[in-house]
């Protein structure tokens, strides 16, 4: 992906909070702790921690999904996201080559 869509994909406030959030699931959706974390954090969860329609957080889950800065997986009828770390690494590293 180019970067200037990456940056488009952390424009926006919620999209930057929803990767804040994914880098430490545990401490940030407690409610979800007896499922665990080994796929993610789902999707339902997200939504209610940020006050967003589903509809809205899917977009912009998908959205930063397009830009390499989180993946999913889908478990029955349920969607999980984490941050994609190799990837968010990926940026940083051709930030410092490229400015």
């Amino acid at each position: 992906m180019d970067q200037v869509d990456i940056f488009k994909a952390l424009s926006n406030r919620s999209r930057m909070q929803i990767l804040s959030w994914l880098k430490d699931p545990e401490f940030n959706f407690p409610e979800q702790g007896g499922a665990g974390f080994e796929h993610g954090v789902c999707v339902g969860q997200i939504q209610r921690k940020a006050g967003l329609t589903q509809s809205t957080v899917s977009e912009y889950l998908s959205i930063l999904q397009r830009a390499g800065l989180v993946s999913s997986v889908r478990v029955g009828q349920w969607t999980y996201y984490r941050r994609d770390e190799a990837g968010i690494k990926a940026l940083l590293e051709n930030l410092g080559t490229e400015l």
